[in-house]
Parts: C-alpha cells; structure tokens; sequence
C-alpha cells in the first residue's frame, strides 16, 4: 500500500523527467546548453533530479521546485555564441578599412613613383616591355599593372588600392578558414577565423593600408601564395600551380611557394608526380630568377656574413606581433614561436612517416608554417640591417604578415593536436592572444603614421614642381609627365592645398592678414618661420598653433600677393630640430623654383595669419 501511494506521488515527477530531451546514449541532457561548449547542469546541480530515495514521496513544494526552469533552447544559445564570435571577426576588418579609406590620396612613397616613371611614356601609354622588367632584384608585374590602373583610371588616388590591400588581406583570412579540419565544430572554427582575422589585419600591419605601395607591394604575392596552398591542402594540382604562378608575378616573397606545395603534395601522401611537378617548377623558377636578376643588393642591405645578425632579424620576424619598437622581445616571441611550431611539426612528420591516413594530416598548416619561416628566411638574407627603428628589420610593419602566418598556423596546430582542450580554453587562448598583439602594435602604428606625415608634402611640390623639395622626399619627378598625362593626383581638379578656400594662383586680399606673435600666448596662439631666408625649390618649416590647435594649411605668397606655394601641418616637432615647435605643431612647405618668397600664412577657419621669422 505505502508502495501504490510512493509511485502515484512520483508520478509528476516521472514525467517531467520523461519530458527532458535524451542524447543518443541515452543520458539525459539539461535545456540549458552553454554557446562556448561549457558543462550543461541544472538548476540545482548534478543531483537536482536525483538527491531523493526512488521511494520517498515528494511533497508538492519538491515537486514545484524540481521542475526545470524555463530557458532559451540549446540551437538559441548556439546561434547567439557564432554570432558574437563573427561580429569579433569583423571588427579588425572594419578598423583596417576605415584606416585604408581615411589615408592620404597621394601616394608619397618612392617606389610608386619609381615604377610608375619606369613603365608609362611621357604621355601616360603603357610601357609593356618594362612591366616585366625587375623592382628591387625581384618580379613586379602585377603591382605595376595595378600602379598603372590606378594612375589611369582612378586618379592616381592611393586610397583605391589601400582598399584593395585589405580585401586580400580578408581573403587570406578566408583561405585559412577553408583549411579548417571537418571535425571542429562550427564555434572553433569561428573562433579560429577570428583570430586569424585579428592577426593578420592586426594594428602592427598599418603601414599596408596607410601607404598602398607597400601593401600592393607585399600582399598580392602572400594572397596567391595562401591560395595555392589551400589549394594543394585539398589536392588539386594544377589550382595550386596557377596560384603560385600569380604569387611569382607579384613579388618575390612567392618564390618559396613551389617546394611548400611539394611538401603538401608529400605529406598528403599524393602520387610522386604531385609531388615533384612543383618541385621542379620550383627549381626551374628560382634558376631564372638567379640568371637574370641584376647585379647587386639593395642600397641598405648588410653585405657581412654575419649569422647572428640574420639569425635575429628570423625570430624577430616570426615574433614580430609581440613587440613594437624593442628587437629583443621580438627575438624571444619568435624563438618560443619558432620551438612549438617545431614540436607540433615534428609530431606530424612522424605520423606522416607511419601509417597515418591522409586526411589527418594537417598538411596545409604545415605549409602555411613553413612559408611563414621561408619569408623570415629571405627577409634576413636579403635585407638585414641595423639602419632601421629598432635595429632590426623584423619589425617593420609591412613584415607583420610573417609573423601573423605564423601565429595562425601555430594556433591552429595546437588546436588540432589537443581536441580534447574544452572550446572554452580555445576561444580564451586565441581571444588573448589576438587582443593583446593588436594592443601592441598601436604604438607601432602611430610610429607610421608620424614617419609618413611630413611626405605628404610630395603633392605641393609636385604641383609647383621643386625638384630639389622632390629629392629630399624620395619622390621621382621623371613620372610627373606621366601623370599629368593621365590626369593622376596631384595632376587633378581634386587637388586642394587644404585650406577650404584659397588654392595656387589666387590672389590675397592684405587688408585681412594678422600677425600671428612668435611667443606662445596664454591661449595658444603663436608660430614662426625656422627656415632662415627661404627661397623657392627649399623646404620651408616653422611651427604655428591658433588657439591651441594646428592651423589648417600654410600659404606662400610673392610680392603681388599670389599664392604661389604651400605646405602641410600638425607634423611632430622632429622637423623643426632646435625650434620652439609644440609636438604636432610643427609646418612644412614648399614654393616653386626662381620664385621670391614674400609672406608665408597659417590659415585656419578662413582667417589669414602672418607667420614671422623666429627670432
């Protein structure tokens, strides 16, 4: 009897447990299922459900009790987890393009101009001769075609190609995601895909997006090169071929990709003929290039043997993501880098050795490492010197991709080799490390941004046409033709001197200048000419503040008040060595050559300030 009345107080409960949903196994799983692969529990715990003999009766407060709380159904909090987790993923991308679209539209780097004097006439027509002519001993094609379309379609506008730098800085990302193993589930993947989208967007590359003739220079031969290998992850040859042939066409941080794509080919265990085709591709490609190449190095390069030196200038290269302007920590993030990938690495061979299928080899992370420590390799032999900030050339900002390639692989590597580490581990580990590396490089960044603000000058002077001010500034005037011809910035009507209002060749009305008083004043008003006697076709500096702020442009006019010069600011103080000049208060400018500089001006919000000898 006391039996009968147990079973029939149970029965509530029965139900409710009989209502949970049940796994494959049988076991019973919570509603509540955590978006980050966390221990699903109950309301009370583990023993919510069982803390009672099967044979006490539960009062009806218990029974209340026992019954599980209402929550959000498991595919709910999945859904919330990947989109988190995809929003994390686009904000690098957003940042680098907002960088890419905020930059100069003049292109102020010597390479551009030198390539662009080298391949167009004088009246803008293609060369095509000397598109397949060598830049800096190495192939150049498709960045001089992109040079060339830029000049000739979009006005010779920097920022068009600083956009299509981080577009194929983003398919890279993809290219990595694609490579991703089957079996990790769609969060680790999207943790993943973060991380490689905060490491190889990261702040410590800006120099990629704030100049385009550096990421044009660098970033299409990397984009062709992870696509071959992505490619040759899956086994399809002749895509793998194709896209290493491409990377060759861009620079020549692809010439390593052939024999990474004949270690892919072998690790996956592929017949001997996909094994060698690229191999020997590979050796035929880089005979060419040695027969051909000129003579020489690059002017900055070190000639020495010097082994430790190159030996850092790797490892700084490899942890260059660790450090912004200090070698050191650079070197001992790049040597632990450069040891787990070895570890990693190592355990991969000797399954690949064994019996190991195919499929479970990682063979295109393998790759993506071994292409990383390759451009390390040649960044060292073919670039070492301590004329750089730093000393060493590994952290420069444009060789971040290295390091980035190789974090990723690193990341994923791990991954691969601990499946059995919770997601939650995961996403703290590559949250961390994507977070922290973007932090440093801000100072890397600004670094940038300050070395490249006074270049800016270049579209003033090319405008006036000073070649001397044009040779400081590492700018070629023999494209000027060129671009002009094609209707290239600064050659355009969307030139302006940045004054809102005033341009060259207008006239000055004197009645409505102010002094502007050499001595700071109480509000921040002050400025003054640090050049002494400036003529025309001479670098013109000084500082000036209006209330505390940089004024919004400099005026040279001559002696009938013509605007016939002008100049940038809010530059550091480091252009005015010497000078009174407020950090970000410092000016430079410029006047044609034979011209008589008669009164240069700040301008700031329409008024008119005469700038005065510093005395």
């Amino acid at each position: 009897m006391k039996l009968t009345i147990a079973n029939q107080a149970l029965d509530p409960v029965k139900a409710q447990v009989k209502a949970l949903p049940v796994s494959t196994t049988g076991t019973l799983r919570s509603l509540e299922q955590p978006p980050f692969g966390g221990r699903a529990q109950t309301r009370f715990g583990r023993r919510s459900l069982n803390q009672h003999s099967p044979t006490a009766p539960l009062s009806e407060a218990q029974a209340v009790l026992a019954k599980p709380t209402p929550r959000l159904p498991p595919r709910t909090w999945s859904r919330l987890g990947l989109v988190v987790l995809w929003l994390f993923t686009i904000v690098p991308f957003g940042l680098a393009m907002l960088t890419a679209l905020r930059a100069p539209r003049m292109h102020v780097l010597l390479d551009y101009w030198h390539v662009l004097a080298k391949i167009t006439d004088d009246d803008g027509g293609l060369l095509v001769s000397q598109v397949f002519t060598y830049h800096l001993e190495q192939p150049f094609v498709l960045p001089s075609l992109l040079f060339w379309a830029d000049a000739a379609w979009f006005g010779g506008d920097n920022r068009i190609l600083t956009v299509l730098t981080v577009l194929l800085m983003a398919g890279i990302v993809l290219f990595l995601r694609s490579m991703l193993p089957s079996t990790f589930s769609p969060a680790t993947k999207a943790v993943l895909t973060g991380g490689f989208s905060w490491l190889l967007l990261s702040s410590h590359a800006a120099e990629l997006w704030l100049q385009s003739t550096n990421g044009i220079s660098w970033v299409p031969a990397v984009f062709f090169c992870t696509l071959a290998i992505a490619c040759a992850h899956r086994g399809h040859l002749w895509a793998a071929i194709v896209g290493a042939a491409f990377g060759c066409l861009s620079f020549g941080a692809a010439l390593p990709i052939w024999l990474v794509l004949a270690l892919i080919f072998w690790l996956r265990k592929e017949s001997r003929i996909l094994v060698f085709t690229p191999a020997a591709i590979g050796i035929v490609v880089a005979g060419v290039w040695l027969l051909t190449k000129p003579s020489g190095q690059q002017s900055s390069a070190s000639k020495a043997f010097d082994p430790d030196g190159r030996l850092s200038v790797v490892a700084a290269a490899v942890g260059g993501l660790w450090s912004a302007n200090l070698a050191i920590v650079a070197v001992i993030a790049g040597a632990a880098t450069l040891a787990a990938l070895s570890l990693l690495v190592g355990t991969t061979l000797t399954n690949r050795i064994g019996d190991a299928q195919p499929s479970t080899v990682p063979a295109g992370w393998i790759g993506i490492a071994t292409y990383a420590i390759a451009l390390a390799g040649m960044l060292a032999l073919g670039r070492t010197t301590d004329q750089v900030p730093g000393g060493n050339v590994g952290l420069i900002s444009r060789y971040a991709i290295i390091a980035a390639l190789a974090t990723s692989a690193l990341l994923t590597l791990a991954a691969m080799h601990r499946p059995q580490w919770p997601l939650r581990y995961v996403a703290t580990i590559v949250i961390t490390v994507s977070l922290v590396t973007h932090a440093i490089g801000g100072a890397k960044a600004d670094e940038v941004r300050r070395s490249y603000a006074p270049l800016n000058l270049a579209a003033i002077a090319l405008r006036v046409d000073a070649p001397s001010v044009l040779g400081s500034l590492n700018i070629q005037r023999g494209a000027s033709s060129a671009a002009r011809a094609l209707g290239a910035y600064p050659f355009n009507d969307s030139f302006t001197l940045g004054c809102h209002g005033p341009e060259l060749g207008d006239q000055l009305n004197s009645a409505t200048v102010t002094d502007l008083p050499s001595k700071q004043t109480a509000n921040g008003t002050f400025g003054a000419i640090s050049t002494p006697s400036p003529t025309g076709d001479t670098l013109v500096t000084g500082w000036a503040t209006i209330n505390g702020t940089p004024p919004d442009c400099i005026l040279i006019s001559d002696t009938t008040g013509t605007i016939i010069g002008g100049g940038i600011t809010g530059l550091p103080a480091s252009v005015t060595p010497g000078s009174a000049a407020p950090d970000g208060g410092a000016w430079q400018a410029v006047a044609p050559p034979d011209t008589t500089i008669t009164t240069v001006l700040a301008v700031q919000g329409g008024k008119l300030y005469r700038l005065q000898p510093a005395r």
